[in-house]
């Protein structure tokens, strides 16, 4: 039974989802905010949903990466790491990068190529391509790498990696990195990561372009120590801000300060890189949480997963405007060539799961699936059945996919815990997302005892499916100036979710698809003006369609306000994510 009425009553919504609203003693607390603190309602709701006190509201609206920055030797093998660092650029020594082919991965190597550019040194670049080396370092390229360069830097990948750092014998190798770690550290001379077996977890939340910013923080402290300059810090938080949000880090604790000064520092428009993911991604407004994961990061994902493995990070990391222009634009050639791809695997792992309708875990696989794709789909999966998604493309008898979770379930830890048992081959990453390779023979064995592994914290989410509304809006209140004001809230992402209002009994004015099925749709009541608003993917899922042919028609609608910027004008928009028939 549930614990509280529906919002508006809305029990089953045009997307099959149950509205609930916000408790008594949230909004009792939100009230109590609203008065001691002088804030509007709507801003009031979000601090009381995070747990701030009025003396805390400040700070909160304002986090300042000087108050919330951990101390970099917190981690361990911090200190040994930034002496490395140092020392083989001080020396000129040659240095290669080994980065994921990930935003997460790219960010981070792009973080080390422009600090070391400050002091006049380069380092060869090296990601690994996604289906002919797979994910993480491998024994050909260490040990070829090895032969080449007096160090050797692993970025978003390489905890794991026993068998093929041990090539590497002889160069010193760092690994900066934040996936699970299992019992024992592979070789290297150090391996700087907050979710190593012998960290306590304060810094889990931290993706790999944080682990390396602080790095880099450290490594400051000893250039400073040598009566040396240190290359600028401040500036490269638009990568550590652009990768946090990309790989769904936790937006909290020090990770909302990256997130929101690098934000602005984006904003500047100063990184010949950003710049022009920017502009292909036609952005019309101020740079959000929004953009960093469904526009940019797409994009500088693209080369890893359908094109060339190091485009994203040569693109992140181009001094000169014109390359980054035409990395870009080939980025986003790629980004539509992915989105072909992923719709064709979609369709049929979407069917496969509807037929198998497990309760604990939804899961695909089928030949010849494109392993760049295979981590969208499971995401696109997840959001369409609510449940942990593992979706798997099998090539030559081996099957390698991609896990994504919901919260409250440790997705990467299970997987760790199949590969421990012997259920595959190999198997890795964090609680959000995993990657995993398999024998196709194994595939339906392990993902049993997944469902099985998972199934526990499942049992304690209750109501996940709901639709959680922060509160009722009237439309003429969603003004620009009530944005900005909630928007100092933000940033808005993974645990700290944005809010999202309802509107009651609109009537839909006109709704019609845009790009690649996506809905553009207006709302009215009497005497007001129309509240535009767009749905992405609506029409790949059941709400599209039936607002398509729905004109004049009255309905809730719930979703998510944004500023958006038109000649000129800044005007606020829904993005729609759910509605319901009257």
């Amino acid at each position: 039974m549930p614990d509280r009425a529906a919002f508006l009553n809305v029990e089953t919504s045009l997307s099959g989802r149950r509205w609930v609203g916000p408790d008594d003693m949230l909004n009792r607390r939100a009230e109590a905010l609203t008065q001691s603190a002088d804030l509007p309602l709507p801003v009031a709701r979000i601090l009381a949903e995070r747990g701030i006190e009025a003396a805390d509201v400040p700070g909160f609206l304002s986090p300042t990466l000087r108050e919330m920055l951990p101390d970099p030797l917190d981690l361990r093998d911090m200190g040994l790491a930034a002496e490395r660092l140092v020392e083989a650029a001080v020396k000129g020594q040659k240095i290669a990068i080994f980065a994921d082919y990930d935003v997460d991965g790219g960010a981070s190597a792009a973080l080390l190529l422009d600090w070391l550019r400050h002091q006049g040194r380069e380092a060869t670049l090296y990601i690994p391509d996604r289906i002919d080396e797979g994910y993480g370092p491998n024994a050909p390229a260490i040990a070829a790498l090895a032969q080449d360069h007096d160090l050797i830097v692993c970025v978003d990948c390489g905890t794991l990696s026993h068998e093929a750092l041990a090539a590497g014998a002889g160069t010193d190798i760092l690994v900066l990195d934040h996936h699970l770690g299992g019992e024992t550290l592979p070789p290297a001379l150090a391996v700087v990561n907050p979710n190593r077996q012998d960290e306590d977890g304060a810094l889990g939340h931290l993706c790999a372009a944080g682990v390396v910013f602080l790095t880099l923080v450290q490594a400051g402290r000893v250039l400073r120590a040598r009566g040396q300059t240190e290359p600028p810090l401040l500036p490269m938080l638009d990568l550590v801000a652009l990768a946090t949000v990309a790989d769904v880090a936790p937006l909290i604790g020090v990770n909302r300060a990256f997130v929101r000064q690098g934000l602005s520092i984006m904003a500047r428009r100063e990184r010949p890189g950003l710049v022009a993911l920017s502009d292909v991604s036609r952005m019309d407004t101020a740079p959000s949480s929004f953009h960093l994961g469904f526009m940019i990061g797409p994009r500088v994902n693209a080369g890893g997963r359908v094109g060339r493995a190091d485009l994203g990070a040569r693109c992140l990391s181009a001094t000169d405007p014109a390359q980054a222009r035409q990395l870009a634009e080939e980025l986003d050639e790629l980004n539509r060539d992915r989105r072909a791809i992923e719709a064709a695997v979609r369709e049929e792992a979407l069917s496969q799961v509807e037929a198998r309708n497990d309760a604990a875990l939804s899961w695909a696989a089928g030949d010849g699936w494109h392993p760049g794709v295979v981590g969208i789909v499971a995401a696109r999966v997840k959001e369409r059945t609510g449940l942990p998604s593992v979706v798997i493309g099998v090539e030559g008898g081996i099957g390698k996919g991609s896990a994504r979770s919901v919260p409250g379930v440790d997705l990467g830890r299970a997987v760790h815990r199949l590969s421990a048992e012997g259920l595959i081959e190999k198997g890795g990453g964090h609680k959000m997302a995993a990657g995993l390779t398999v024998a196709e023979s194994m595939i339906a064995a392990a993902m049993e005892r997944l469902a099985a592994l998972i199934a526990p914290e499942l049992q304690n989410r209750s109501g996940a499916n709901d639709l959680r509304i922060s509160g009722l809006m009237e439309p003429a209140a969603a003004t620009p100036e009530l944005m900005e004001m909630i928007e100092q809230a933000g940033p808005f992402g993974q645990a700290a979710p944005a809010p999202r209002y309802a509107f009651s009994d609109l009537i839909l004015d006109s709704a019609a698809t845009m790009g690649d099925g996506h809905l553009r749709a207006a709302f009215r009541v009497a005497g007001q003006k129309p509240l535009e608003a767009v749905a992405w993917g609506a029409m790949q899922g059941p709400l599209g369609p039936a607002l398509l042919g729905a004109r004049g028609r009255r309905f809730h609608v719930a979703g998510k306000l944004e500023l958006s910027h038109w000649g000129g004008r800044a005007r606020v928009r829904l993005r729609l994510d759910d509605a319901s028939a009257l």
